[in-house]
């Protein structure tokens, strides 16, 4: 069965893909970077999920371009519901690529995030897949967030200390 995993990053990775791939998925990664602010945040996102996936021998699909401009016009006005908007534009993006891939499913690894929306993050996916035709598989990875951290640090891997976004960046640095 073949699967298009979106990546947030790396450390976020290690667990859905051991798990997938302990379920005899055959993976391809793909990563979504519009809403990563600012540009250098996004390249270290990147360059860490470079570096895991030849680690790990897994292909991965890395978004063209980069273009915050589409993700602040689409939240401008309604911060308060950004995360919403965020799911669905990068779940759109994989499933439309899952669809054309003839991939089985689509899924992603905020799945693994306890600090995530999981419910929306699902409902989000499943509506997609059917738009698509492309079944969203929700896998609730938490189990694993503290495993997948240890592992992140002993591969001194490159962590992140907030989601991507500019507000979510403005949070971490002056709380909400």
């Amino acid at each position: 069965m073949k699967i298009l995993l979106h990546i947030c990053c790396a450390p976020c990775l290690i667990y859905p893909l051991k798990e997938l791939r302990s379920d005899n998925f055959e993976i391809m990664g793909f990563f979504y970077k519009h809403n990563i602010h600012p540009y250098t945040e996004c390249l270290k996102r990147q360059e860490t999920l470079q570096h895991y996936a030849e680690m790990t021998n897994l292909r991965v699909i890395y978004q063209e371009g980069y273009e915050p401009e589409n993700f602040i016009r689409n939240v401008v006005f309604r911060e308060s519901n950004r995360c919403t908007y965020c799911y669905y534009d990068r779940l759109r993006a994989t499933a439309r690529l899952a669809g054309r891939g003839k991939f089985d499913f689509f899924s992603t690894t905020l799945l693994y995030s306890k600090f995530q929306k999981h419910e929306m993050i699902k409902d989000i996916g499943e509506s997609l897949g059917k738009t698509v035709g492309v079944p969203f598989l929700y896998r609730d990875f938490r189990i694993g967030w503290k495993q997948g951290i240890e592992e992140s640090k002993e591969l001194e891997l490159y962590r992140q200390q907030y989601c991507g976004c500019i507000y979510s960046e403005k949070e971490r640095f002056l709380g909400k």
